[in-house]
Formats: C-alpha cells, structure tokens, sequence
C-alpha cells in the first residue's frame, strides 16, 4: 500500500481491536449504522445481489448479506488483523466460499476488481484524506447502489475530531480522521450519475444511500433519526 494513511490504519487497528469488534458483532448485531446501511440495500437491492463492501472491518455487513442470499461478495480492507479476523468468520459461518478478501486500499486496487451491484463504505469515508478519489473509485464499481455513513458536517462533529486528532498526535500516532464537506461529497455524487434514495441522521453519523439513474432507481428519500 502506498496510502500513508491505510498503512497508519493497519497499525491502529490490531489484532485486540479486531477481536473487540467481533466480538461486539455477536454481543448485541449491527451497530447502528451498519444497521441502517443494511436497511437501505434491502430497500433497494433484491437479496441475491452482489456486493463490494469498503473498508470493512470484520465483515458484517458481508456476512449479513451473505446469510440473506447474496450470490457473492468482496471485502477491501487495509488492517491486516480485520481481514484475518473476516476470514475466519466467514468460514465459522459457512460462507467463505463466497466472500473474496482483498487487502489495501481501494483507490489502488479498483481496477482488479470486478463491479458489483451493491458498494459499501460504513464509517470509511472519515478514514481516508482525499474524498474524490474513494468517491470516484467506489461509484465505478457500484452496478446499482452506493451506500455509505459519515460524520455530519457541523461544528461539534468537527470539535470532537479535532480533539481525537490532537489525542492521536501526541501518542505519536499517525492515523487521522476527517469530516468531509458533505457539498463535495453530493457534488462527486451527482456528477457520476448517482441520486439519494435513503437518508438516516444521527447526532454525529449520517446513512445515506444513493441509486444510479440510468437504472430508474429515483424515489423519494426515506429520511429520519437514527434510533
């Protein structure tokens, strides 16, 4: 990987942290924005369909669709110890054989990758600098939806990050969060051919869902608080 900061996300995010998370997953489900990321495919994909989901961590919302049918997914992640940890999960649940893990970062690999009808970015788009290149990389390969969550672009939102930052800094930790113009990111959206059909706030995170309009997909926005 040439990304510092998907090299910075690899050392940040251990084997303990993979664990936790894992373990979270199996606790109590989804959290709530893989939670409302899972309720817009299923709103706008039939279960079958094919998925690419970015920055995944241990996989959940692969092995959710997986469970509901899909005919097959990728996972693109740059932690090390996430992808093992996806892996193994797959396999404890018997769905390996139709889960593809690929390491790094997706602006990189993109071009070995094939489309899929569904790309997902819970939580990524905060995790990397340079918004139009994830943007542009991830909407290519989207067939027939692209679904992601992010900060929202208010001052606490921005506070908080500057605080985690700082934090991050002096631990001399090299990884970095960001809170990305939500204009840039609707403009990136529009000009590659994508419309939102799903929308989900919380106090910090928002879900939103967005169908490309060569497909027919245009509706009206299901917006609401996040519970």
């Amino acid at each position: 990987m040439t990304c510092p900061q998907c090299r910075a996300a690899d050392r940040e995010l251990g084997p303990a942290t993979a664990r936790a998370d894992l373990q979270r997953y199996h606790r109590r489900g989804p959290d709530r924005t893989t939670r409302a990321i899972l309720e817009a495919l299923r709103k706008n994909g039939p279960p079958e369909a094919t998925l690419l989901d970015v920055g995944a961590g241990v996989g959940v919302i692969c092995h959710e669709r997986l469970a509901g049918g899909a005919a097959g997914a990728v996972l693109v992640e740059a932690a090390a110890a996430y992808l093992e940890t996806a892996g193994k999960e797959a396999e404890r649940r018997g769905h390996a054989d139709r889960l593809r893990l690929v390491s790094g970062d997706l602006v990189e690999v993109a071009e070995g990758l094939p489309a899929a009808d569904l790309v997902t970015l819970d939580r990524v788009l905060c995790c990397y600098p340079d918004l139009e290149p994830l943007v542009a990389a991830s909407t290519r390969l989207a067939r027939r939806l692209w679904a992601a969550s992010y900060p929202l672009d208010r001052w606490y939102v921005r506070a908080v990050v500057w605080l985690q930052n700082l934090g991050r800094r002096l631990t001399r930790s090299d990884f970095r969060t960001w809170v990305h113009p939500t204009a840039d990111l609707d403009r990136l959206l529009a000009a590659a051919g994508f419309v939102e059909t799903f929308r989900r706030n919380g106090l910090v995170w928002r879900t939103t869902a967005h169908a490309r309009r060569d497909r027919g997909a245009a509706r009206s926005v299901a917006v609401g608080r996040s519970r």
